[in-house]
This record gives structure tokens, sequence and C-alpha cells, in this order.
């Protein structure tokens, strides 16, 4: 993508509908007078009177013990340096929105007009009353030092500033492991760090307290060797020197050298430093965007090294957010007066252990292996594994009670990992799984609509994230010319327009015609018909000169899964195709079918649809729990849809008894563990709600999706087609651009799983 473009993408995302990230919303009711009563005067002057009397009180009426500020300066943003407070604020809100989706705690951003250390102290420990938390973040050494000690001295409450102690805790676990697989003992290993920054302090200290021996340390920041003849360092710098003779030079530094840590700026370690270290060799390189030696340069000069760096795009990747939001998680929760050393090794050592168990398949899916396993390529935890909540946040809220600086015990260890679980099942963490899942083997998507900015404004996007690889069908020059008019950089992508392609296109009729020539189909009949960029599109991904096809915008939806029907069939043992849709909802993902091509399906119908959508919900590696839908409850009323509904719930729990499925029942108990428990104990799906509903025609099911939609709140991704013999998906009509990138990622992975299914290999998504 041109810079023209990512800067504007940027600018769109923040600006767009309500500018910023964040919000505020209520958690209480609000919807009458009553409510306002309690929520405001006179029935606030309760709460407020109980915490009068006893201030701990706080945690029980208010947010606090939920709230967490994240303040900065703007001194030190990351990659931008000192932009000033302001221009700092996007950062803050989007480090707020990672402590939300990551461990559902609340953030206000403060930005502060200050680069005065006694000014920055006062105006946060003034604020400790509304927080249960503070991070601070982007501010400049050695000024940031010295605020944190203050804060930490000062305040009641816990304080941490993330890039010191954040990159300190992931690649302390990091050298843990790496230690423990290369056979070195972390009390021998001799370390170079290069850097001297607020990380590459914190990060050393912390190698200390795991057993790294100072006099094995050699440090360098940008004025090179940190020794003790030096006039310009200040005492923090000053006791990392070194009173080694024999290095003058960073490369002096590397040779024998069994670990190197980067926190400085890239490329500035070469091959040959590399070669010259210790057998077995660790390399952090954690500069970012651009470490101190690419991967590839490192695998190629060692075969023996582990290598880590900040990037996500290749193995061990050293990631902040392994750790903030599950320290300040755990630090919350037992209302910690600190964050302190032991709660920072509690989590490293959390961290470390963690890449060593076996990793659940959610994780290998998302990440697109069979296996992932501890070794060389995995010695840190992946960012999405859901396990790092439970993990780190109980062993720092541990830490935490053991060390003295807890105020709340937790003695039920097993009920506090169920509230962490439920804690993060009610974001978009699926179609985040599956996005990444799609850029592991990215596969080529033939859009029928290219004539159209939404879709190359699409293409555009999925390419430049490196998940799908564009094919465009369309008048050239119209194409062409949109790209140019939008300051669109689609590169070499392939243009086809079916009117001119005289080389398939015959191959394509002919093959309409074979199969469609005892349906009403002639030779120029079919000619005619591939002419339709549908029916073109279909016939490449049925030749394998595509993976999947990509249409619907501007069309009805008859008139698109037509030709794909005609020309690319069903799954073999497949009746027909049906519709779902993935509902991403504050509660979690939820899935609804039949709502886009079953009008008025029979019990048998019902029962093939049911199972469609099983086994796709199963591919996204979430366990079904499905609620065969009605306006009856087992029986209460009777007509043509209890009937069918119940008929088709008697024939699955007989032919799939494992299968969890029951009904008929209305949305509000399928939805309502409590309300079906009370009224209905019998029911298969009694423990938690349902996950997938079935409706019982096209009507109800268009209907809810759209409700759901529009006043719910929830994003639809879909309709996702069920049943076809290879990946067809059809838009809604006139979707966004961000729906339609979304459906692209449904379809990449999609094609991942037909293409493993060809080989027999098993699970899906």
């Amino acid at each position: 993508m041109n810079n023209t473009n990512r800067k504007q993408d940027a600018l769109n995302y923040h600006s767009k509908g309500r500018p910023g990230k964040i919000q505020v919303i209520p958690t209480k009711p609000t919807n009458s007078q009553r409510d306002l009563t309690m929520a405001y005067s006179p029935g606030v002057a309760e709460p407020c009177m109980e915490i009068a009397n006893n201030t701990d009180d706080v945690y029980k009426y208010t947010a606090k013990g939920n709230l967490v500020a994240v303040i900065s300066n703007g001194t030190a943003v990351l990659g931008l340096g000192n932009i000033g407070p302001e221009a700092s604020k996007p950062v803050m809100e989007g480090k707020g929105l990672l402590f939300k989706i990551y461990a559902d705690i609340d953030v206000f951003d403060l930005e502060l007009n200050t680069t005065n250390v006694d000014e920055f102290v006062n105006i946060v420990k003034a604020m400790e009353p509304t927080f249960g938390g503070v991070n601070l973040e982007d501010i400049s050494a050695p000024t940031c030092f010295e605020i944190e000690r203050r804060l930490k001295a000062e305040m009641n409450i816990p304080v941490m500033h993330d890039d010191q102690h954040g990159t300190a805790i992931i690649s302390g676990a990091a050298l843990m492991n790496a230690c423990e697989i290369q056979g070195k003992k972390l009390d021998e290993i001799k370390m170079v760090v290069n850097g001297a920054g607020a990380a590459a302090v914190s990060c050393t200290k912390i190698y200390l307290n795991l057993g790294v021996k100072r006099e094995n340390i050699v440090m360098f920041d940008i004025g090179g060797l940190i020794t003790p003849e030096r006039t310009d360092l200040d005492e923090i710098r000053l006791a990392f020197a070194t009173d080694r003779k024999d290095i003058t030079t960073l490369a002096d530094a590397m040779r024998d050298a069994d670990v190197f840590i980067g926190l400085s700026a890239g490329n500035l370690v070469d091959a040959d430093m590399l070669r010259s270290m210790a057998p077995n060799p660790i390399v952090f390189a954690m500069a970012n965007p651009t470490p101190e030696v690419s991967y590839d340069i490192a695998i190629a000069a060692r075969e023996d090294i582990i290598m880590a760096t900040g990037r996500s795009d290749y193995p061990n990747q050293v990631n902040n957010v392994l750790g903030f939001p599950y320290i300040f998680r755990g630090a919350l929760d037992v209302r910690a007066t600190a964050i302190n050393e032991e709660m920072k090794v509690a989590a490293t050592q959390a961290i470390a252990e963690l890449a060593k168990k076996p990793v659940p398949e959610a994780v290998n899916l998302a990440y697109n292996t069979k296996n992932l396993k501890f070794g060389k390529d995995y010695i840190i935890p992946k960012p999405m594994d859901q396990r790092l909540i439970t993990e780190v946040s109980i062993a720092v809220a541990k830490a935490a009670i053991e060390s003295g600086v807890a105020r709340k015990e937790i003695t039920d260890w097993d009920a506090y990992a169920e509230e962490l679980h439920m804690r993060i099942g009610s974001d978009d963490r699926l179609m985040r799984s599956l996005t990444g899942k799609a850029k592991q083997a990215p596969k080529r998507v033939v859009f029928a609509e290219a004539d159209n900015y939404k879709i190359l404004r699409s293409a555009q996007i999925v390419k430049d994230e490196g998940f799908a690889i564009p094919i465009l069908l369309g008048d050239k020059e119209k194409i062409k010319q949109i790209i140019s008019e939008n300051n669109l950089e689609l590169g070499e992508v392939q243009i086809i327009d079916p009117n001119y392609d005289t080389e398939r296109i015959d191959e394509y009729a002919d093959y309409l015609y074979q199969k469609r020539q005892r349906r009403g189909i002639t030779p120029y009949e079919a000619k005619k018909l591939m002419r339709d960029r549908n029916y073109y599109g279909a016939c490449m991904v049925h030749f394998g000169e595509a993976d999947a096809l990509i249409s619907g915008l501007t069309k009805n939806y008859v008139s698109t899964i037509k030709p794909a029907l005609q020309i690319i069939g069903t799954e073999p043992g497949v009746p027909k195709v049906a519709g779902m849709y993935l509902m991403i909802t504050k509660k979690g993902p939820l899935f609804f079918a039949d709502t886009t091509v079953n009008v008025n399906p029979t019990a048998q119908d019902l029962v093939d649809i049911t199972l469609l959508v099983e086994r796709s919900v199963k591919q996204f590696n979430v366990t079904p729990r499905i609620a065969m839908l009605s306006y009856s409850n087992f029986g209460s009323n009777e007509g043509e849809v209890p009937e069918k509904t119940r008929q088709a719930v008697s024939i699955l729990h007989q032919l799939y008894p494992d299968m969890i499925i029951d009904g008929e029942m209305q949305a509000n108990f399928a939805m309502n563990r409590d309300l079906l428990a009370d009224n209905f104990p019998f029911s298969t799906l009694n423990g938690k709600p349902a996950n997938t509903l079935i409706f019982p025609n096209l009507e109800s099911g268009n209907i809810a999706y759209k409700l759901l939609q529009e006043v719910g709140g929830a994003e639809a991704v879909g309709p996702i087609l069920l049943g076809m013999k290879k990946p067809v998906h059809v838009l809604q009509l006139g979707s966004s651009v961000r729906e339609i990138v979304n459906m692209i990622t449904i379809a990449v992975v999609d094609a991942q799983q037909k293409e493993q299914d060809a080989v027999g290999i098993q699970p899906g998504i």
C-alpha cells in the first residue's frame, strides 16, 4: 500500500464515526426515572456514605477496582520520540484498548502537559482515589525512572512503567527458556546488552534477578561501551559499567558471548558478529520496527541460534501484550498496593512455564501450525493463547498475597480461574484468530465485481495484510481508472476481462455445456453465460486457477449463487447448501442459520442444515451448542413450525446422540441458561447458553440477524455459504469494506480447510 493510502486508512480508522477508539458505557440500567434516581440523586448518597464510613468500600460500590490510568507526557512515544501529550493520545487510547480486549480492564488515558518530575508526580498522586492502578507509558529516560520510583513509594496502588518492565518480563521468560533449550545456565552466560534506555535497564535488572551475574554483562549505549571512566552517564547506567579492557566495540563484545540483547536501533549487528558468538547463541534483537539484525540473516549465519524479535512475522515475538494486561488483572483482583519484584518474577516464570505446556489446538489453528511445541521456534507463548489470563494473572495474584501487598485474599482459585475465563468471552477474538490463520497460507481470491471501489479497496487491504492474492474480473480500463483515481496500489495484480479472454472462455463454456446440456443450455448460451463474471469466476475456482470466489456486492443473492451451483456444485453427500452468519457479540460469537438460502425448510432440510452448521462451527474451533428455534417450547404450542422443528430434533437425537442440540424452543430460553434451567431442567442445553441457532425458516433467520446487527450492535460476518464443493462466498448487497475484508478472511480460511480436507487433515478452522 502506498504511504498516502496507509496514512488515510489510519486517519479514517481513528476518526470515522465517534472519534477515537474508546468510550464509557453504563454498566447499570438507565431506562427509567427510578434507575436515574438510583444512579445519581438521591440514591447515590447511600454508597457515598458507606464509602465515607469505610474507604475500602470504594472497591465495592465503584469501578475503581477495575480501572487503570494509562498516563504519559508523550516524551518518548515508540518510534516517534518526543511528540508531546496531545499527539501521544492515540497511542494511550490504543493501550487502553489492549487492556480491555485481553483482560477486561477499563482504562482512562491521561496525557499530562508537563516534563517536570515533581509536577508529574503530584498530579498522578492526587488522582489515586480514582484508580485501581497506574500504567506509565512512553516517558523518556532517565525521567521515567525517577517518576516511577517516587510514585511507587508515595502511592498505595499498583504502579508500573510498562516500557521498562513489560519488555523485561517477557524477554526474561524467553531468556529462561532459551537457556534451557540451549543447555546454558543463567549464572554462567556472558551477555551483551546493546541499548541503555528504560527498557534495556529494566530488562537487565530482571535478568539479574533471574540469576545472571553482573560481572558477565557488558552494556552499550549510543556513546559506546559503558565504563567507569565515562563522564556522561547517570548513576543508573553507571551501575552496569564494565572494567573489561579487552572490549572497545560491539564486535569485540560479541566474540564468545552467549547472549545478545538488543534494545537500540536496526541493523547494528552483522552475520560475522553472530558467527563470532559462542556455540548455541541466543539473540534477542528487539528494536522495532527494524531489529538489530534481521531474522533471516541470523538464521542463515548460525544454524544453532535461538532468535527472538519484536516482530509478529517471525517466531518468538517479544510482545508486551503477553504481560501487562494480566499483571494488572492479577494485581487489581487482590487490590494490591504495588506491583513488586516478586509479582514481576512470578509473571516471568508463569509465562516461561506456559510455553512448556501442550499447546491447545485453538492456538495451533490460529497460527496455522500442526504441532506447536516448546523448542527453538517457540520459547514464549503466542499472544492469542487464552491461557495467559489464567496462568499469569493467578501467578501475579498469588505472589501479591504471599509478598504481603494484597488487601484482598483469594481462597477459591478454581472459581477465580473461571471468572477470568468469563472475562475474555465477550470480544472478537475469534475473528482476530481467523485473520492470523489466513495470513499463514494466503489463497488466490477471484473478485467478480472488481469494477467497484469497495472491492478494490478490500483487495488492496488483504493484499497488503498478506492473506489473499486478488484476481480481478471486469473491464480492465475501468478497473485501472478506479485504482488510479483513488491512489490504490495493487501492483502486478491479475486483471481479467471475460469479454476478451479467448484463451480460457472456450474451455469454460464447453465445460458448462457438457454439464448443463440436458438442462436447456446450448453451446451458444454456454459461451454467452461465460462472459458473466460470476460464471467465469466460478470456473476459475473449479479449474484450480483461483482458490475462492467473492461476489454479490451489487447483485442479488440468487443471481450470484446460481452460477456457483451450476459450475462447482455441492460437496459429495450434501443435498443442498445453506447460509450461516457469524455474529460477533459482546457475549461471544453466535452462529445463525439458515439466513440466506432455504426459504421454508422441511424437517429433513433442518436436519441437513444443522449437520452442515455443526461441522462448520467445529471448524471455527468452537464447540457447537445448538438450539432449534420456534415460537414454542417443547410442545407448548402446535403448528407447522413447532412440529417440523420438534421432528428435526428427534431425528438428530436419534442419529447423532453426541450432538449438543435441543428444541423446539424460544430464543430467550436458548440464550438464558437460568431461565432454561428453572423451567426445563431436562434440556440437553442446560449449563451454558446456546451458541448456534437454527431458525425454522429464512424469514425468521434473516430478520433476527439484521435486528441483532442494527439494534444489538453485533458485527455480522457472512453470509458464509455452507456445503459448496469449493469456496464461494456471497456478500450482502452493499457490504462495507470491513465486511468484505471479513468475508475474504472467511473465504481464505475456508480454502485452507478444504485443501486440508482433500488430504485428510483434521480438524478445521
